[in-house]
């Protein structure tokens, strides 16, 4: 069976109240939702973030050509075929990140040509797995409001939530204090996304948190330095997590061979899809450090128990915070007592395209990847 058409739709999602990290201000989530059509009718899909990075032109350039008119059978062959066309493009960054989405499109692609499952065509089992609460968005949002959600959140079963940066350490540190207050005998973790600079800067603020007893920190510096995450890691007392969204040539080799980081994030729509992602697993586990997964819950919560990981902590924005809002009109978990179920067993990934929500953002669609989308990719 043949591919026919790789498209991209890229979708823009406008924020209610901007984010800002550090230089980084975030008025709007830009997605790229990959289709990968086959001869019978068959299409596979997969969306990921943009990080406003040219991922539509990528994939219609570099990566399409690599993929249309091969067969399907083996998404790993294609996935290598492509990634050692262009080196310079296709191993890291943006490229790898559009090589990713096309990967994950085509397992998708596979299983509902096979009607079966991700966990039939990859095996495997799904399970219950631990649930991350990604709370505190806006990060102005005050520490009285924070822990609200968190009481709230509680109250439906959750027990693990991450918090962002805010614009100020001060009102950082507060939102934290809050936050453990509001959830004294759950896990707490604190997401710096890349604003402090130097490994001095980070310990500074993770000695002023340290009473907290938290989970970890998160994404402590800008990436490309593995020596300052081993530092950071070296003087702080609270654990380092780093490495989602750095997917490429040296992610996690760098980070695991540098002892950098107590836990490996990891991201399949960065990190090079199903098949890139299983590679990373195996690297983290010959390393003998833990992973833990970024967002994308609605794949990360079938792959990693599939490929044996079936106690990594799944995170989910809660709906309407703009955390990610492609998500919110698909599958939500059922939570007890920390636990979230396994997601509905359907063929391929179930329903990943909410198209309602999709047709009310501002949406680039030159090369037509929403139209004519199988109803069974919908519901």
């Amino acid at each position: 069976m043949k591919i026919t058409k790789v498209r991209v739709a890229t979708i823009n999602h406008i924020l209610p109240v901007p984010i800002i990290y550090g230089n980084w201000i975030m008025d709007h989530r830009e997605f790229a939702l990959v289709r990968v059509d086959l001869e019978d009718g068959t299409a596979g899909f997969a969306y990921g973030l943009t990080r406003d990075g040219p991922v539509s032109a990528i994939v219609h350039r570099s990566i399409a050509p690599c993929y249309v008119g091969r067969e399907i059978d083996d998404p790993k062959q294609l996935y290598y075929g492509a990634l050692w066309t262009n080196h310079a493009v296709h191993a890291a960054g943006i490229g790898m990140r559009a090589l990713s989405l096309v990967d994950i499109a085509c397992w998708d692609a596979l299983a509902r040509h096979r009607k079966q499952s991700f966990q039939e065509v990859l095996g495997g089992e799904l399970s219950e797995l631990p649930a991350t609460a990604i709370v505190g968005y806006p990060p102005t949002m005050s520490p009285e409001e924070l822990a609200n959600q968190i009481v709230d959140l509680k109250k439906k079963g959750w027990n693990r939530f991450k918090i962002p940066i805010s614009p100020d350490l001060d009102l950082s540190e507060a939102r934290l204090r809050a936050a453990r207050e509001a959830a004294q005998n759950d896990w707490v973790g604190f997401d710096i996304n890349m604003v402090l600079r130097t490994s001095e800067a980070v310990l500074e603020f993770e000695n002023r948190i340290r009473d907290l007893n938290l989970g970890w920190i998160e994404d402590v510096v800008p990436p490309g330095d593995a020596a300052m995450v081993a530092r950071v890691r070296q003087g702080s007392k609270t654990p380092i997590a780093m490495g989602d969204e750095q997917g490429g040539s040296y992610h996690p080799e760098a980070l695991l061979t540098a002892k950098a980081v107590d836990i490996i994030r990891v991201d399949a729509t960065t990190n090079g899809g199903v098949t890139g992602l299983q590679s990373s697993l195996e690297r983290a586990k010959v390393a003998g450090v833990k992973v833990s997964p970024h967002m994308f819950p609605h794949l990360h919560s079938r792959l990693l128990p599939i490929f044996g990981f079936k106690d990594v902590p799944i995170e989910w924005g809660i709906p309407g915070t703009g955390v990610h809002p492609m998500d919110d009109g698909l599958e939500q978990p059922v939570i007890f007592d920390g636990l979230m179920k396994p997601l509905t067993t359907s063929i391929g990934l179930g329903k990943i395209v909410d198209y309602d929500w999709i047709t009310k953002q501002q949406v680039s669609d030159e090369f037509g990847a929403l139209k004519d989308i199988p109803a069974s990719c919908l519901k």
